[in-house]
C-alpha cells in the first residue's frame, strides 16, 4: 500500500509538487493589475462572462473581454466548452494549485518585476477582502456566518523542518475541504476565502 493514502502530509507534499509554476511568459501575461484582479474574481466565483467582469469592476466589457483572452492565451484561463453561446462566452478558472515563482528566485529584471506586479496585487485585492469582512462584519452578515469565520494569528519558534511540516498539515486539511466544497451550490452557500500565511520572521536588530 502507499504510504502517503495513510499520511495526509505526505498526500499533499505530493499533491502541490504537481501545481503550476508559472513560467515567464504567463507572468508577463498576468502582469497587469486588472488582469490579476479578473484571476482572483474567477478563482474565488467561478465562471464569468466578460459582462458580469465589466460590471463587477466597473470596467467596459470590450476590456474585460481583451484581457480575458489574453490570460486564456497562456492557458490562466479557458472558455466553458459546455456553457455560452457565440454572442456571450463564459471563462473559467482551471481547477489546480498555481505557485507563482518568488522574486528573488527570478532569472531576469523583467521576469523579477512582472513577479513582484503579480504578488503585489495579489495579496492587495486578498488583504482587501480580508479588511472589508472585518471591519463591516456587523453590516447585514448573519451571525452564523460571523460565528464560524476565523481571523487568527499565532506565534511559535521552529526550525525549517517543523515549518514544512505545520505548512502541509494545513494544507492537507484545505486540499480535503476544497475538495469536498468546491462545486456546492444551493440555499445558504457562497464562496469563502481560505487563507493561510506562515513564514519566517526576520531578526530584531541587535542593539549596538
Amino acid at each position: 500500500m502507499d504510504e502517503r493514502q495513510d499520511d495526509p502530509t505526505a498526500r499533499a507534499a505530493a499533491r502541490h509538487a504537481e501545481d503550476r509554476v508559472l513560467d515567464a511568459g504567463a507572468l508577463r501575461a498576468l502582469a497587469h493589475p486588472l488582469r490579476v484582479r479578473i484571476y482572483d474574481i474567477l478563482s474565488q466565483y467561478g465562471p464569468q462572462t466578460a459582462s458580469t467582469l465589466a460590471q463587477q469592476l466597473g470596467e467596459s466589457s470590450g476590456s474585460t473581454s481583451y484581457h480575458l483572452r489574453a490570460l486564456a492565451k497562456h492557458q490562466l484561463i479557458r472558455e466553458c466548452a459546455d456553457r455560452g453561446t457565440a454572442r456571450e462566452r463564459w471563462w473559467e478558472r482551471p481547477v489546480g494549485g498555481v505557485s507563482f515563482t518568488n522574486p528573488a528566485g527570478a532569472k531576469t529584471p523583467s521576469e523579477r518585476s512582472a513577479t513582484q506586479l503579480v504578488m503585489s496585487e495579489f495579496f492587495r485585492h486578498r488583504q482587501d477582502r480580508l479588511l472589508e469582512f472585518v471591519m463591516h462584519t456587523n453590516d447585514g452578515l448573519e451571525d452564523a456566518w460571523s460565528d464560524g469565520a476565523m481571523v487568527s494569528t499565532a506565534m511559535a519558534r521552529m526550525t525549517p523542518e517543523q515549518l514544512k511540516e505545520l505548512s502541509l498539515r494545513i494544507m492537507a486539511l484545505i486540499d480535503e475541504a476544497v475538495d469536498r466544497y468546491r462545486d456546492q451550490d444551493g440555499d445558504g452557500v457562497r464562496p469563502v476565502s481560505i487563507r493561510a500565511d506562515l513564514f519566517p520572521l526576520t531578526e530584531l536588530k541587535e542593539g549596538s
